[in-house]
């Protein structure tokens, strides 16, 4: 059975952990050579590269720090220079920093927008130029629910997912002409090792606000990005589609 990847090439940020662990996990299953992209866990970024390598698979880990404007030029001229195209862009790489807008300090401000949004901006800054030579690219952002409705205790979080949501828009309205999509996938809550640590009575506070009354799974926004990275998806674009059982509806 031919896997829908099948020769594909792609760069997942952040990947070494949850959510980006389980996209890369899922677009090498179905036959990308996957670039694991990590900042600070080498360990964990290699334990993800050998599971795919394991499953038979193809995946290589390559440390940068996204939100470095010339870091990211250089971890895109290697990629390309290694595998000679990039089909796949996955802008999945986060940070949080909570607080109250009366709390937050201007260091936790700036290291979220610079990681979640000008991070985005920059990978696809330099990939850009090589989609548009290749006349085709899927870029996913990783948004949020957050970057929809708001969420206390995360205005720096929230803006930057909703800074996404415009620069999606406008990535994809640019590059459409030459077959590159651009779209964003808004994640509800999830289970990952962010949601781990919140206490009972917040998880049961906030599956209250989910329609479908519970998490929903790493699986399920894996499953979307891999969709919106195959030809299955070829004529959407601009688009935010939120996976998160119904709380944004």
């Amino acid at each position: 059975m031919s896997r829908i990847l099948e020769n594909k090439v792609a760069v997942v940020t952040g990947a070494s952990r949850g959510i980006g662990r389980e996209i890369a996990l899922s677009m090498a299953e179905e036959g990308a050579a996957v670039i694991v992209n990590y900042n600070g866990s080498a360990a964990r970024a290699e334990e993800v590269v050998k599971e795919i390598c394991d499953a038979g698979g193809k995946a290589e880990a390559v440390q940068c720090d996204v939100s470095d404007f010339s870091k990211a030029a250089e971890l895109m001229d290697y990629v390309v220079k290694t595998y000679g195209r990039v089909d796949i862009l996955v802008n999945n790489a986060g940070i949080t920093r909570d607080n109250l807008l009366m709390k937050m300090s201007e260091e936790d401000f700036d290291a979220v927008i610079n990681t979640n949004l000008k991070g985005a901006f920059n990978c696809m800054k330099h990939i850009a130029r090589q989609m548009l030579k290749q006349r085709s690219g899927r870029i996913i952002n990783i948004s949020s629910v957050s970057g929809i409705m708001g969420n206390a205790g995360q205005a720096n979080y929230s803006a930057s997912k909703a800074g996404i949501i415009g620069l999606t828009k406008a990535a994809a309205r640019e590059l459409a002409s030459r077959s590159i999509t651009v779209n964003a996938i808004a994640p509800g809550f999830v289970k990952t090792e962010m949601t781990e640590v919140l206490s009972d009575a917040v998880k049961e506070a906030a599956e209250a606000q989910i329609p479908m009354k519970h998490f929903g799974e790493t699986k399920d926004i894996a499953n979307m990005a891999v969709f919106l990275a195959s030809d299955k998806a070829k004529y959407i674009t601009g688009q935010v589609i939120s996976v998160d059982g119904g709380m944004a509806m």
